[in-house]
């Protein structure tokens, strides 16, 4: 069977989209391959997921007609850019869709090492290792509406996508990338608080999740202002609002909006 689906590096991420799209059957195991360097995770991925595997990234490009997935650390992608200079992708028949989810490397540094290739560029989470997390992509210059359709396919196999301007990639750094670790921080304080008041930590760590798990999906499926039901839950004189009193006056919410705009802009520093 042709090779539609090429995966360079096959780690935690890597892995996460790979399962998915095989267990959704938006590709079969026959029509992927993977590059990685390791040994020992070539051959569990192999094992695992019944695909073709190398240690020559070259050989993902040559055999793999639909998408090229890059899943490196930035660090090497000046390497994997050289290894594949001298490879004759452009004048295929059928190009393959470059996507690539390496932090801080613009569309103008991907375009320029895949010459005249479509490029999208993007930026998931970590909770797509369960298969829900949120992608926000963006598309170079030979990009088409049957592109754009792919990387929209692709990441929705491992939770939701929004399209924005690369302008906007800091921005989602800020907010949804590092988000993940400021909701796991108001996890631990939740739980934290309930110790403090008595609770037992298996208990208390247990109450905090499920109301930070439960809370977002009433959010999401009700599709509620989060305003709205701050005020469901807020009663005149009662418990809620003694607590959001404290919050406010410790600056929760602009604690927040600094975090955000922090990391943003250590994305923008890093970027450059």
């Amino acid at each position: 069977m042709t090779i539609k689906f090429g995966l360079i590096g096959g780690g935690v991420m890597g892995e996460a989209l790979l399962s998915r799209l095989i267990a959704r059957g938006i590709y079969q195991s026959s029509e992927v391959i993977v590059s990685e360097p390791l040994p020992s995770r070539l051959d569990f991925l192999k094992q695992q997921y019944d695909v073709a595997v190398t240690t020559d990234n070259s050989e993902v490009f040559t055999q793999a007609k639909e998408v090229v997935f890059l899943a490196v650390k930035p660090q090497v992608f000046s390497a994997i850019a050289q290894e594949l200079a001298d490879i004759d992708i452009i004048n295929r028949e059928n190009s393959p869709l470059i996507i690539s989810i390496l932090a801080g490397v613009p569309l103008s540094q991907l375009e320029a090492a895949f010459v005249q290739l479509p490029v999208i560029r993007a930026m998931p989470n970590t909770p797509a290792t369960v298969g829900a997390g949120i992608t926000a992509i963006c598309s170079g210059a030979y990009t088409n509406a049957k592109h754009h359709q792919i990387a929209q396919q692709v990441f929705s196999a491992v939770g939701e996508v929004v399209e924005v301007s690369e302008g906007l990639m800091d921005a989602v750094t800020g907010l949804s990338g590092s988000g993940p670790a400021y909701v796991a921080l108001l996890v631990e304080s939740l739980a934290d608080g309930g110790v403090s008041a008595g609770l037992p930590r298996a208990i208390a760590n247990q109450l905090a999740l499920q109301t930070v798990l439960g809370t977002a999906k009433l959010l999401h499926e009700t599709k509620m202002h989060p305003a709205e039901l701050k005020d469901r839950v807020t009663s005149p004189g009662g418990t809620t609002i003694a607590g959001i009193a404290k919050l406010e006056q410790a600056g929760f919410r602009s604690a927040l909006i600094e975090a955000v705009k922090a990391a943003t802009e250590r994305s923008q520093e890093l970027g450059k």
